[in-house]
């Protein structure tokens, strides 16, 4: 019997943000996949500010490299190939101190997990083909999963018992079955739509194009190099014809987009196809025992504002760091219940706004501009977990803040515990002098513990509590104002860094005045914890940690 402490069902962008965390964390696991070959195609091809922060922290930079931005659409007179409209999908904003992203951009799924693959790989760790998980069977210390390979066209059982079970296995999930969680929701039999990726000439690269819309149905096509020279992904909305057809005969496929854009076109080759029927449903918990579900496995819906692909990267980062701290035994089970009670506000949420989208795009009363348009709140950077029980804040206690929603909005000047962390550029290392910024320092191997004093010397009874916890999965950093310098060197070789905030964005965006300060940042680059000293900090890190004094 094979034995690993993580076994991760799915092969998709959750189950690799989820397998990368855990290994940055020195956790070995396995991830196995049903599917013989990877799944061709776009899907979900938007990328928005928060994960491009996550994938930062996960030291995975060829996202934001590869990523293009978002073309301006552009409409047509129904039936003509005069042009009616162009618009942005999302206005352009020039990134800013606290907020480095602050665009959308686009990257196929399929470029998207052979990089993520890539890094894995790089840590000895294969997705496992063609190795389908069949049942579970949970006791008090482990689980034990019973998959079966193809190997040779013949099927060969294997009995593997893990530590812990990550279902990221999709909309119809194993996982999620054999616990037995609710899956609740809908399913919009009178709406579908056909999506795939195709190969052709004779429309302009530079737009997204959408021809149709009103009483027909509607075709977007938008130009990506991804898929080879003149690809475009397609989306047909709306669309009563014969999918069984169109999936059996490219001839067909092409043909019916012909007769939707009223202009010459040459197609080349169809790539993928499929039709979409939408599912709004979700979990009524994210796990039992020593089995957890992320992504689509949790949670689907509408693919209208690009949010799942987007949620499911951050449901596996916040099991993943979690997970990593029990199983090394650093923190107690427990700390995994807290899965459930952050991310199914903000899934239930999430449903609530694509939901309310998608109903914007299908309606025939609606026009295309306003059928399109995003607001910021799709970026994800104001998701928060405020209400989290292992959240501390003693500057802005319960009692007094501002109730706010799981989705939050962005904005500067009112950070609170559960909220995300802003970044801080124009730092510089006092020992070395280099420059540093914040989101080159957060990382899912630590809790990161920013300590703003005016003089390192104040900093010694913070420094000294930490040391009741493992080392290794800290960082003490003490930043000093603009023009500070460590009073002794004692000080300022206690912490792992000291950093002058030269620029004096760090002291700005975390609200900090001229008292001594403690922001917690978690591994998945949230405040865990805004007090006033060491034994403030201690009670963040008791309600995580299990302590060694």
């Amino acid at each position: 019997m094979a034995a690993v402490p993580v076994l991760i069902a799915g092969a998709g962008p959750s189950a690799l943000v989820a397998a990368l965390t855990l290994l940055r964390n020195d956790i070995p696991v396995r991830i196995i996949e049903k599917e013989d070959k990877y799944r061709l195609g776009q899907r979900g091809a938007g990328i928005f500010p928060r994960s491009l922060e996550l994938y930062r922290f996960l030291d995975v930079p060829e996202v934001d490299q590869n990523a293009k931005s978002l073309r301006c659409m552009r409409t047509y007179k129904p039936g003509t190939f005069e042009h009616l409209n162009t618009f942005p999908l999302a206005q352009y904003q020039d990134p800013k101190p606290a907020f480095p992203y602050l665009n959308p951009c686009l990257l196929g799924q399929q470029t998207l997990e052979g990089i993520l693959r890539g890094h894995l790989e790089k840590l000895s760790c294969f997705v496992e083909t063609g190795t389908e998980l069949r049942s579970i069977e949970q006791f008090p210390d482990h689980v034990i999963a019973h998959v079966v390979k193809k190997q040779n066209g013949e099927e060969v059982t294997e009995i593997i018992k893990a530590k812990w079970l990550i279902g990221a296995d999709g909309a119809k999930s194993v996982v999620r079955k054999q616990l037995g969680l609710t899956f609740l929701g809908e399913t919009r039999e009178d709406s579908r739509s056909i999506t795939g990726d195709i190969r052709m000439a004779g429309l302009d690269r530079e737009y997204w194009h959408v021809f149709g819309g009103g009483s027909t149905d509607r075709i977007v096509l938008r130009p990506t190099e991804e898929v080879g020279p003149n690809g475009y992904q397609f989306i047909i909305s709306e669309s009563n014809i014969d999918f069984e057809k169109l999936q059996s005969n490219d001839e067909e496929v092409f043909k019916y987009i012909a007769s939707l854009i009223p202009t010459e076109l040459t197609f080349e080759e169809l790539i993928w196809i499929s039709e979409f029927r939408p599912n709004i449903r979700m979990v009524n918990k994210f796990g039992e025992g020593r089995v957890f579900v992320s992504g689509d496995a949790a949670h689907v819906h509408s693919p209208a504002g690009g949010q799942g692909l987007n949620s499911s990267v951050q449901d596996a980062l916040n099991l993943a760091w979690k997970l990593a701290l029990v199983q090394k035994g650093l923190a107690p089970a427990s700390l995994l219940d807290t899965y459930t009670t952050e991310r199914l506000p903000v899934i239930a949420e999430m449903l609530n706004i694509t939901t309310a989208l998608f109903n914007k795009i299908t309606a025939r009363s609606t026009s295309t501009e306003k059928a399109f348009e995003r607001d910021q709140k799709l970026f994800m950077l104001g998701v928060n977990y405020r209400s989290s029980p292992i959240v501390i804040d003693e500057v802005v206690p319960p009692s007094e803040a501002v109730p706010v929603d799981a989705y939050g909005l962005i904005q500067d000047g009112s950070l609170q515990a559960g909220d995300r962390a802003p970044d801080a550029p124009g730092l510089v290392d006092v020992k070395s002098g280099e420059a540093a910024r914040f989101f080159d320092i957060f990382r899912p191997r630590y809790h990161t513990v920013l300590i703003f004093a005016s003089d390192a010397a104040k900093t010694s009874q913070i420094i000294s509590k930490l040391s009741r916890y493992e080392q290794s999965v800290l960082r003490s950093i003490i930043v000093l104002p603009a023009g500070s310098w460590p009073s002794t060197q004692a000080d300022s070789a206690a912490a792992n860094m000291v950093l002058e905030d030269k620029d004096g964005y760090a002291y700005k965006h975390y609200l900090v005045g001229g008292d001594t300060r403690v922001v917690v940042v978690r591994p998945d680059g949230v405040v865990g914890a805004i007090v006033h000293g060491a034994e403030g900090m201690v009670r963040y890190f008791d309600g995580v940690f299990i302590s060694r004094s």
